[in-house]
């Protein structure tokens, strides 16, 4: 991401010595956690701060554990004074990510930028209940964390799901395909992880809104601010960004893709409408068009592929359906990318001429011939990456009170995200490191 703007030379009013610096902290460490290792002077240009200030706060995050400096490579020791490259350790802090599917559940542990370190999965066979899917979520966790990468200090956990998750607190309103209504899953989950997270809460998101800011902040959408990203598995959904911010809508429920009605009359769907586009592009429309039952996704990903060669055309009636769902897209939100994921993206390669060649003629022109459809360059990491973003909130915002207490377990606990373009200088609750553009100094 990129970042914007310059210092204030002044505290913003009202703001207390330790807050700006708490924000100043957080805001180096955000540059490194979106960037990778910078040299203090890289540091000093993006933060308009002083190289005094810059190695005050290096220091303490080194103190932190969340640091260490080295000599650029190639420098000499008789070649002047270089400046040093601060490099976040791999082993400061950890967080654990989970991606809840409606056939599987993901958990892995991630270091600061990004990486997965390692990851666990398995089938949901049986119950999808909310304590069922928690207990597998528990057993996921406590083998992640016997892998001996796990030898950093875990500050958070985040968890992606498909359905309608309320932007304020992370409570799921509906997850049609789980056959969930009204359920406070993360404080659920908080219960069966008690002492694992040392009082960080679990936050939680939509799957799609999560795939969409981890794309945009590490992936295929990097340098790009209107980009739709579409969870294509089981159900169908959509993540929005507009103008370099992610669209939640009111109340965080914007985006419900595979909601749109479509077909007057059409096939029931799992939310109690009729004629949903989800009826139409998603994974039981696409066993339908193959002749499968009773499969799941991982077999319906080979399926697609060998029918491929053998059944030409048979799946391009999905195919019409998604170049309608996406040319309406096109016409809504004119989008410089469309990033297609799962089972979807297993459809557009092998019908996408049919997928593009409705899209051309059901979008306008003037917006269909900006628009770059492509897959995710994350691949299935894609929404565990972005559910990872949510549990860095708190160390990003306040990298010593994360890790020793002071506000790790304060204020609201939210999937809202920000914007990777956003800033909110000085704010003690600042989102995911989607401001890390100017440091503040105190006058």
């Amino acid at each position: 991401m990129a970042p914007h703007g310059r210092a204030t030379t002044a505290a913003r009013a009202g703001s207390k010595p330790e807050d700006v610096r708490r924000h100043n902290l957080g805001t180096l460490f955000s540059h490194l956690h979106v960037s990778g290792p910078l040299s203090r002077a890289e540091l000093t240009g993006r933060m308009g701060l002083n190289r005094s200030t810059i190695g005050g706060l290096v220091a303490q995050l080194t103190d932190l554990g969340l640091v260490e400096e080295e000599r650029p490579a190639g420098a000499h020791a008789g070649a002047g004074r270089p400046s040093l490259v601060v490099r976040p350790r791999a082993d400061g802090a950890q967080v654990l990510a989970a991606d809840i599917q409606v056939d599987r559940a993901v958990v892995g542990l991630v270091q600061v930028g990004g990486r997965v370190l390692t990851r666990r999965y398995r089938r949901l066979a049986g119950s999808r209940s909310p304590s069922a899917v928690a207990g597998v979520v528990r057993r996921l966790v406590d083998a992640v964390l016997a892998d001996p990468l796990a030898s950093g200090r875990i500050v958070g956990m985040g968890l992606s799901l498909p359905g309608v998750v309320r932007h304020a607190d992370g409570f799921i309103r509906f997850a049609p395909n789980l056959g969930w209504v009204d359920q406070p899953f993360g404080d659920l989950l908080d219960r069966q992880l008690a002492g694992t997270l040392c009082g960080h809460r679990v936050r939680v998101g939509n799957d799609a809104d999560l795939g969409v800011l981890a794309e945009h902040l590490r992936g295929a959408a990097i340098g790009h601010d209107d980009v739709v990203f579409i969870a294509g598995w089981v159900g169908v959904g959509g993540g929005c960004i507009v103008g370099g911010r992610p669209l939640h809508g009111s109340g965080g429920y914007a985006g419900e893709l595979g909601h749109l009605p479509l077909v007057p009359d059409g096939r029931p769907c799992r939310c109690g409408a009729r004629g949903c586009l989800e009826t139409e592009i998603g994974a039981p429309a696409i066993a339908r068009a193959l002749g499968l039952t009773d499969v799941g996704t991982d077999e319906l990903v080979l399926a697609v592929r060998a029918e491929a060669g053998t059944r030409p055309g048979a799946l391009d009636g999905v195919a019409r359906y998604l170049g309608l769902g996406l040319a309406g897209l096109v016409n809504l939100f004119n989008p410089r990318l469309i990033i297609v994921d799962g089972l979807l993206q297993e459809v557009m390669s092998v019908a996408g001429d049919v997928v593009r060649a409705t899209l051309a003629q059901a979008a306008l022109a003037a917006a269909a011939e900006q628009v770059i459809i492509t897959p995710p360059r994350l691949g299935r990491d894609a929404v565990l990456v972005g559910a990872s973003e949510l549990a860095w909130q708190d160390l990003l915002a306040d990298p010593a009170g994360a890790l020793f207490g002071s506000r790790a377990a304060s204020g609201p606990v939210s999937a809202a995200t920000g914007s990777p373009r956003a800033s909110s200088p000085a704010a003690p609750a600042a989102p995911v490191p989607q401001s890390v553009g100017s440091g503040t100094m105190s006058g």
